[in-house]
């Protein structure tokens, strides 16, 4: 092996640059060459690369978001499409591929590795929800940048005597607002994984002003349905019975930005440097991730395979945190 590439693909979040640059580093010390390549499939079917050197990822630690650039790629679905990037990969003499993403990506990496090309994965999703590691990159600078957000809008709600529904990311996974929830003492979190009607939303906010709270803070994954917007109709509709007036703060792209916390740094170049480790001692089709404080390897077939289930044990102890 001489030459390898990596590559960002999916949503972005904090901790791509520093697993990037532990791909670069690691691979150098061992005398590989690195081609990086940019906006992710499509710049694999495009066959826009560039070459990485030491310098080409100094000073990107602090850097949030991927400096090589991420998109959606509906076209590497297609045959013709990962036919187009074997073809490049080929042509440009890369011998294996570092894919740094969530469980599409890492599908993309899967679909490859099926072509008989050497493919390693990271997971980099700020959903935790891919199969094989306990933590994914993304993870813990998204939940303390929710967290600030989250203590800040509580002194304003206390000081208005108000509820706060505050929408986090999370389409089809709560693990944000679940541990956000527990992390900032919040009255209550509302998951797609567990079912709560609008009426015990309703009684949580009564239940939060007869007892005499200063505020009422409701975290709301966006993937929980009815939605946060629907719920903040109907409680304003009932402001009379609830006693609370209530209002509405969606966080959306903010949870994506910002400087990676200490953690991020560290597991992501802990992972970039395991999967450069995988790739060059023959390891092929694999995912690294974090298990029990360790990276390890899991098979990409198993890492995709489904969505990684939240841990209701943590729901339960948010429950009880909710007096």
């Amino acid at each position: 092996m001489k030459r390898i590439a990596v590559l960002t693909s999916g949503g972005d979040g904090p901790g791509l640059n520093p697993c990037i640059r532990a791909v670069v580093r690691s691979a150098l010390s061992r005398g590989l060459e690195v081609m990086g390549v940019r906006r992710g499939y499509s710049g694999l079917i495009d066959c826009d690369m560039t070459e990485l050197d030491a310098r080409s990822v100094g000073g990107i630690l602090n850097r949030g978001g991927t400096f090589l650039g991420t998109a959606r790629c509906p076209e590497f679905q297609t045959t013709q499409g990962q036919r187009e990037a074997l073809r490049n990969l080929n042509r440009m003499n890369i011998d294996g591929l570092v894919v740094i993403g969530g469980n599409g990506s890492l599908t993309g990496a899967l679909q490859l590795h099926t072509l008989g090309f050497p493919v390693i994965g990271i997971p980099g999703t700020i959903d935790n929800d891919v199969n094989g590691t306990d933590i994914s990159i993304g993870v813990d600078t998204t939940l303390n940048t929710i967290l600030d957000a989250v203590d800040k809008i509580k002194d304003t709600a206390s000081s208005h005597q108000r509820a706060f529904l505050i929408e986090v990311m999370g389409r089809d996974s709560g693990y944000l607002a679940l541990m956000a929830s527990i992390a900032s003492g919040a009255e209550l979190a509302l998951i797609p994984e567990v079912e709560t009607t609008m009426e015990q939303v309703v009684a949580t906010v009564d239940d939060a002003y007869i007892r005499g709270k200063a505020h009422c803070i409701i975290i709301v994954a966006e993937g929980w349905k009815p939605g946060a917007r629907e719920l903040n109709d109907l409680l304003n509709a009932r402001r009379e019975e609830i006693g609370f007036g209530v209002r509405l703060t969606v966080l959306g792209h903010v949870q994506r930005g910002g400087s990676p916390s200490a953690y991020e740094r560290i597991l992501a170049t802990r992972l970039g440097a395991a999967a450069v480790e995988a790739l060059h001692i023959g390891e092929r089709g694999m995912m690294v991730g974090m298990k029990k404080g360790t990276p390890g390897l899991t098979p990409l077939a198993e890492a995709v395979a489904f969505q990684k289930e939240l841990n209701l044990e943590l729901y339960r102890l948010s429950k009880m945190m909710e007096q």
